[in-house]
This record gives structure tokens, C-alpha cells and sequence, in this order.
């Protein structure tokens, strides 16, 4: 029996959007609606590039253009070349400088446009805002970019974490293979347990009749640079945005880019911030595991209360710095929701008044067993202690989600992954008083491996006093060599409640998330035969493996 594969294709232009084909510099035409207001003169315009097909609900342009025609914006939105109604070459992350300097000119020569140009929108459609930051058209005024970052990339299939090599990222490659193949998406489930696990892509694409040129360029670790003009972060400084989840499976790579813009005077002035507890999907904490009457995916009225909450942001900061309408103080420099608490500004990110604390790894032996596992606390562990760990390819660790980009939307109680024998498991006392984290986390972890290469993947959760363990952050890295491992977990806001404790699992595969590590010099991707491995952590005076968490003062200090 062959794949089922399902070919996604354009939906109807609304009625009150007008198709254009815009002609790129090479004559690649791109399909682009415009949506304008009423009222009389030229207005500001709002610019989206993507992928998605900009008439789809997924995408929900029809629904945001109200919002910002309401506001007196005139709405562009953009198939990006070679996908859907659009013309050119299907390959993703290579054109978009040059498209988006394009686009941005034809949009200033139009009667309804003023020559001031924004540009909004999420993950692939923040990249494309980036491209256009590195375009330095004049015209582009702000940005506003949501759950997502500069580093991704053909042949990355990841993002920079600032953790050096990363294990592969499987949902990344899926992405590549369902959705740069021609000008539609095509959708499969592909079975990621069959070796070697590229035959299970070489089955879809036979099925489909053609190659996503931008996967191979995965299999193959051949990177494309993604920007031909100068990096976003040595462009022209435009006033930012950032639009970050703390659930967003991008979220790390998402603040790596806001604290390397930070560090730069031009960028650090015009930089803005607001981090709500949502994932790349705009899923919601204080909703999660999502009922069926919040799910903004299937529900109209759900949708449109996201779509409010989605747009307002952005349409404030766009009267400041496109109309002018608005002072720019009237906006904080950051805003961010602390998780079961609520919104909080700040003058920058981390809270100026956040201190970092760190919680040393302790009784590894007891790290194997049965939750509580070994202890994660504040004084370091008087003498060396070591345990072991295994990986086996044959029965690996699972995934917090399969899904990653839905993260918040079932909130998966992970016990039963704390309770599996091939992880290690720290954890803090119960909480006697809140505990607000603030900022960035990284574990520092001391490991070795029979293997010549070897994954450390590792998992802060909630564990309530019921036993359930939620997800807070997580990070990896990959190593070929013993030695100190400074694994980067993103960025949060999060009240750890009473009673409840911090967990910080270990374990050295997450699938169906990532590739499993073949355990030799042989491609995971071709593999028949991955080896299984003993990892070992070390703790101790000369081997400080550690939980390092920036915190707000006054909130309760794990013992």
C-alpha cells in the first residue's frame, strides 16, 4: 500500500482583497492581495511574505486584515516565490532579501500607499521580515516579528541556541518535506521508526512524484546562507518588536536574536519586546490542555479572540512608528507574562531586578530511581559521584510533544517519561513559597560517552503535588568528545506555586522530535544499525554539574 499524501492547495481570494502579480527584478511574478480601508489618501501598509498560502485559514489574513484596515492600514500579503499561486523556484530561505526589497518598491509606487511600509507576521514570515531588514529598503519603517528567528535555514533544520551542535531536528526536516516541494503543501505521516529513517521520506516522495530540494540539502548537511545582503543584525537599524513565546519551540533562537541585538547601541535603542506564555502555534498556558471551544484551529469564535489578542500589539506599535499618531514612550520596552500570574513590564530583558541563582545536581545514584530522584538544590555536592545513563535506539526516550509546534494545546504530563529507567532525575524540595523564574536558564552538565558521538537532551518541568509533570523548558546539544556540556534552555517567565517542585530530567534521544543519534561515525540518516551507548554524568567539587536560573528577588529559594 502506498502513502497516503494529501496535496493542500490555494483557497479562493476574499472578495474584499485584490490580486495583484508583482514582478520580481529576474520577472518571477508573485501573487499578492492587497486589502486597503476606507477613507481618503495614501496610508501606511502592512506587509506579510509567506509560505502558508495567504488565503487560508491556517493563516487567517481575511480576519487580520479587518483588524489593521480598522486601524487605517492598508494589508499586503504575499505568497513568497515558488509557493502557491506565486511563480519561481521552490526553495525556501534564498530569495528573500531581493523579493522583499522588490515587493516593498512596488508597494511605494501604489496610489493608496504612502511610502511607509511595516512588516508583521510569524516564524517563516518573521524570517522574511528579517530578509527584509537586510534588504535596508528605505521604506521599511518597523518590524514585528513573531515566534521566530534570523539563524534557520536549508540544510540547518534547527536554529543557533548558542549550545554549539545540536541533534537534528526531525520536525524541521518534515517541514522541509511537506512543504518546499512545489508551489502546494503536501501532507503525510511519516514513520520515523523505519531504518534507515530517510527511506520513510524516499516512500512520500515517490509518492508525491518529486523532491523537496530543500530537505536534501538537510540530509546531505550542506547549509545555504540565507541572507545575501549583510546579517539582519549588521543592517540598518528599524524599530523591532519581538513577539516571543515561552513555549515557542523557536523561543531560544527567538531571544539569542534579542539579546545579540540588545548588545548593539543602534539596534539596542529601537529594540521592543513582549513574551507571552504561548507556543509557536499562539496556544495559551492559562488554557492549557486546550479545550475544544478554545481551539483556535477548529473554533471560529476562539479564533477571533486570538486574533485580537494576536494584532493589538502590533497595530500599537505601528501608530508610533509608522503614523506617528503615537509616542514612542507610550509603549514599554518590555512586556512579558509571568506564567499563573499575569503581565509585568520591565526596561529591559532580563527584569533589571532579576539575580541568577544556580542548583547543583546532587545523590546521582538515586538520580535512576523513582521520583524524587536525586537532589537539585543550592549547596554543591561535597564529594565526585557519577551515574550512568543508557541509549538505546531500540526503545528511545518520547517526546514531551509530538508535536512541538502545539505544545501548550495537550500539555502532556510527562511523569511516566520521569519514571523510565534511562533517564536521570533531579528535583527540587516542594516549594514553600512562589518561585518567579525571569530570564534565561542553562544547564552545565559534566558527560561522557562509550560512544564517539553522543545527544544530551535535557527538561525543566512542573511536578505538582498530584504528580503531574509539565513541561517548562528544554534544550539540547550533541557532543563527540567527554567534557563539560553548557546546554542553553531558553528563555522564561514562570511561577513555580507552592507545593510544587522543579524536575530537571536528562536522557540522550527525544523522539519523535529529533533524529536519533546513530552511536558511530556512520549518517543517522542512512543508518540500519544505530549502536546503543552508556553516558555518565558527573557531580562534585571538580565536575559542578548544575541548573543555572535567573530569578526575581523576594520569590522563594529552592533549598
Amino acid at each position: 500500500m502506498s502513502l497516503a499524501v494529501q496535496r493542500v492547495t490555494p483557497q479562493p481570494v476574499p472578495p474584499h482583497a485584490r490580486q495583484h502579480m508583482v514582478r520580481m527584478r529576474d520577472g518571477v511574478l508573485l501573487a499578492t492581495d492587497v486589502y486597503t480601508p476606507g477613507g481618503d489618501g495614501p496610508v501606511p501598509t502592512v506587509l506579510a511574505r509567506l509560505p502558508y498560502d495567504k488565503n487560508s485559514r491556517y493563516v487567517f489574513f481575511d480576519r487580520i486584515a479587518e483588524r489593521f484596515t480598522a486601524r487605517g492600514y492598508a494589508v499586503v500579503v504575499q505568497d513568497v516565490r515558488g509557493k502557491f499561486r506565486s511563480q519561481g523556484r521552490t526553495l525556501g530561505w534564498t530569495g528573500e532579501v531581493d523579493d522583499g526589497y522588490d515587493t516593498i518598491e512596488w508597494i511605494t509606487h501604489q496610489s493608496w500607499s504612502d511610502g511607509i511600509v511595516g512588516m508583521f507576521g510569524d516564524s517563516y514570515y518573521g524570517f522574511t521580515q528579517w530578509s527584509a531588514v537586510s534588504s535596508e529598503h528605505p521604506a521599511l519603517r518597523a518590524i514585528v516579528p513573531r515566534v521566530t528567528c534570523t539563524g534557520n535555514g536549508p540544510g540547518i533544520a534547527g536554529y543557533d541556541t548558542g549550545s554549539g551542535p545540536q541533534p537534528l531536528w526531525l520536525e524541521g526536516a518534515t517541514y522541509q518535506a511537506q512543504v518546499w516541494v512545489d508551489n502546494d503543501i503536501h501532507e503525510f505521516d511519516v514513520d520515523l521508526t523505519r531504518r534507515p529513517v530517510a527511506a520513510a521520506y524516499e516512500e512520500a516522495f515517490a509518492a508525491i512524484g518529486k523532491r523537496s530540494a530543500g530537505f536534501d540539502l538537510i540530509v546531505s548537511g550542506i547549509p545555504l546562507a540565507p541572507y545575501n545582503g549583510p546579517h539582519p543584525y549588521d543592517a540598518r537599524p528599524v524599530p523591532v518588536l519581538h513577539c516571543v513565546g515561552w513555549f515557542d519551540n523557536l523561543g531560544t533562537a527567538h531571544m539569542r536574536d534579542y539579546s545579540e541585538l540588545d548588545r548593539r547601541p543602534g539596534w539596542s535603542a529601537v529594540q521592543y519586546l513582549l513574551a507571552d506564555t504561548i507556543d509557536h502555534e499562539n496556544y495559551f498556558l492559562e488554557s492549557a490542555p486546550v479545550r475544544p471551544e478554545d481551539d483556535h484551529l477548529a473554533d471560529d469564535a476562539a479564533l477571533d479572540r486570538m486574533i485580537d489578542r494576536y494584532t493589538g500589539p502590533a497595530a500599537d506599535f505601528f501608530d508610533v512608528f509608522l503614523k506617528g499618531t503615537a509616542r514612542p514612550e507610550s509603549l514599554p520596552r518590555v512586556r512579558w507574562r509571568l506564567g499563573h500570574v499575569g503581565w509585568r513590564t520591565a526596561e529591559r530583558w532580563p527584569p533589571p531586578e532579576a539575580v541568577e541563582t544556580e542548583l547543583h545536581l546532587a545523590d546521582p545514584a538515586a538520580a535512576t530511581g523513582p521520583v524524587p530522584g536525586g537532589r537539585l538544590g543550592a549547596d554543591p555536592a561535597p564529594s565526585t559521584a557519577t551515574v550512568d545513563w543508557r541509549y538505546d535506539p531500540d526503545d528511545l526516550v518520547p517526546s514531551a510533544a509530538t508535536d512541538t509546534f502545539l505544545q501548550l494545546r495537550d500539555h502532556a504530563d510527562e511523569r511516566a517519561t520521569l519514571d523510565r529507567d534511562d533517564v536521570l532525575v533531579f528535583t527540587t524540595p516542594a516549594a514553600e513559597t512562589p518561585l518567579d523564574l525571569a530570564g534565561p536558564a542553562h544547564a552545565v552538565l559534566h558527560v561522557e560517552s562509550t560512544a564517539p558521538t553522543y545527544d544530551v537532551f535535557v527538561r525543566l518541568l512542573d511536578l505538582a503535588p498530584d504528580g503531574t509533570a509539565r513541561l517548562v523548558l528544554r534544550g539540547c546539544a550533541q557532543a563527540d568528545r567527554p567534557g563539560e556540556l553548557e546546554i542553553a534552555l531558553g528563555h522564561t517567565g514562570y511561577r513555580l506555586r507552592p507545593g510544587h517542585r522543579l524536575a530537571l530530567l536528562v536522557a540522550s534521544s527525544d523522539f519523535p522530535n529529533h533524529l536519533p543519534n546513530s552511536g558511530t561515525a556512520e549518517s543517522p540518516w542512512t543508518t540500519t544499525a544505530p549502536r546503543a551507548s552508556v553516558q555518565t554524568l558527573r557531580t562534585g567539587p571538580a565536575h559542578p554539574s548544575r541548573l543555572r536560573l535567573t530569578v526575581l528577588p523576594g520569590s522563594g529559594e529552592p533549598r
